[in-house]
């Protein structure tokens, strides 16, 4: 009777979750100077068909401007980040967590990351995208791409496309959608490292449900949201075309590929859930050591190659922006890896193989927001800061807090979100060899850059995720546990979540 009141419970959460949006809220004034191509652009409606110039009275009027085709070139490297976003989750992440736990715990783990995994992209096929990605308000979209609807009129055979950072230039909307589900899904997998051990799955998928409703889709239109450069001719379409995006966006925050979207709002959500479902059973008594780091590793290295398709196909283009954010990414990577690793050897005398991993996901997640604003240089002193100050993230301010955070979400993703947006709004600037901001109008870079009103930019982004994430988890948390229960019983937790949540084991003798 339990496990049928609990399936229709999920059922419930999942019909609630797609029937339900976030109230409209009056959006701010636009901001005639923001101009920067700052965030992932949004469809600019198209059809592949060309049609033909008007004529009258024997003279001929100019010929229409034809309509923007996908370059194959760009579109084939959109098909290549998405595949290999998909790879860094599954199964990369996969694995870099299940390594992390103990033995009695490693499928629960994976089943986690895989199934949430494929929720969410399902969701966000039925209503995420639209949400996230189609004009509304400052805070949220709309249903027009409900169900993907609109991309794709098979009566006329055409297809809409999407726009990027270059006018004139699109992709196919449909591997846009692809690309961008990826990230959603990620983001909710990331949480799971935080509560791994003792959560019950059927807490798990439901949390997600309403957490990616209510907290991704939001934060993903405030930053990202925006109807693209094309219809960007003067100050007054400007100021129009401005008005249309996300509040954060209006703001002027720059975030390149995730890092208020993706791992502010994933570590603060997987934060909320440590503290809410306490610690593990024998926390700070028994030893809880990772059952195999081989696995870490493993995972770790297919996070890092997985990587560069989230950031360098964040440029949606095959084109310098997108080189600048794979330099980016490899550099400061390896920079936040050494950091770490001599971080450790110096503070507690041997540098380890779990210091090192975890230093590699520290700088890919510091990058993140930077990766295509920022030069090399300044990718180069965001990984070594990120490693070292991430360290600190995983122990110092991880005993300051007191949370029982398993493995470490707010400590890497937190700490080197926060991190790297912050120093985005630095390093971004021209004077420090960065991209600056996008003058649409005018068709080049803006000469006006400040780095600290930047910055002070980049802290409104990062408090908003914070707040926003912490209330909706807090919310979505609370109403799981009224009806669901978030924690499995501590019999079941000591017999560990392979058995007694999914009834099979992940090693045999």
């Amino acid at each position: 009777m339990n496990k049928t009141i609990t399936k229709c419970l999920a059922g419930l959460a999942v019909l609630c979750a797609i029937g339900g949006v976030l109230p409209a809220s009056a959006q701010d004034a636009p901001k005639p100077d923001t101009t920067a191509a700052v965030v992932t652009p949004v469809e600019a409606p198209a059809t592949t068909a060309v049609m033909p110039a008007a004529t009258t009275a024997n003279v001929a009027a100019p010929a229409a401007a034809p309509a923007p085709v996908p370059q194959k070139g760009d579109t084939t490297w959109m098909f290549i980040s998405t595949v290999l976003v998909i790879l860094m989750t599954i199964p990369g992440l996969a694995l870099f967590y299940g390594g992390l736990v103990r033995t009695k715990n490693m499928l629960s783990v994976l089943m986690q990351v895989f199934v949430v995994f494929a929720l969410i992209l399902v969701l966000w096929c039925i209503y995420g995208y639209s949400v996230a990605f189609t004009p509304g308000n400052a805070v949220i979209g709309g249903f027009d791409r409900a169900l993907l609807s609109g991309i794709y009129d098979p009566a006329k055979g055409v297809f809409a496309y999407a726009a990027t950072f270059s006018k004139g230039v699109v992709i196919p909307e449909f591997i846009y959608v692809a690309f961008q589900g990826t990230f959603a899904a990620i983001t909710c997998c990331l949480i799971v490292g935080a509560f791994a051990e003792r959560i019950k799955f059927a807490a798990v998928i439901a949390f997600m449900v309403l957490w990616f409703t209510f907290g991704y889709l939001p934060i993903a239109h405030m930053v990202w949201f925006w109807t693209g450069p094309d219809a960007i001719t003067d100050a007054a379409t400007l100021a129009t075309e401005t008005a249309k995006a996300g509040w954060l966006f209006q703001k002027g925050a720059l975030d390149f590929a995730g890092g208020t979207v993706v791992h502010i709002n994933a570590a603060v959500a997987g934060l909320m859930g440590a503290i809410l479902i306490g610690k593990r059973v024998g926390y700070g008594r028994e030893a809880m050591a990772p059952h195999s780091l081989t696995m870490t590793m493993i995972g770790a290295s297919l996070l890092w190659v997985g990587w560069f398709g989230f950031n360098a196909g964040s440029a949606l283009e095959a084109g310098d922006i997108a080189a600048l954010a794979f330099i980016n990414t490899l550099l400061a990577t390896a920079c936040a890896t050494l950091s770490w690793v001599f971080g450790e050897w110096i503070t507690k005398g041997k540098p380890s193989m779990l210091g090192a991993a975890s230093g590699a996901v520290a700088g890919l997640v510091a990058i993140t927001p930077a990766a295509g604003f920022v030069g090399p240089m300044g990718g180069l002193v965001i990984g070594l800061l990120a490693g070292i100050i991430c360290l600190w993230g995983v122990n110092g301010l991880k005993r300051l807090i007191g949370a029982d955070d398993s493995l470490d979400v707010f400590g890497v993703h937190g700490v080197g979100g926060i991190l790297g947006a912050l120093l985005t709004g630095v390093f971004a600037s021209p004077k420090l060899g960065g991209q600056g901001v996008f003058d649409y109008v005018a068709n080049k870079a803006s000469a006006d850059y400040s780095i600290g009103g930047q910055v002070l930019t980049q802290l409104t982004a990062v408090g908003t995720t914070i707040v926003w994430s912490a209330v909706v988890s807090f919310i979505a948390y609370k109403l799981v546990d009224l009806v669901i229960g978030l924690r499995v019983p501590e019999e079941e937790e000591r017999e560990g979540l392979d058995i007694t949540s999914h009834g099979e084991s992940a090693y045999h003798s």
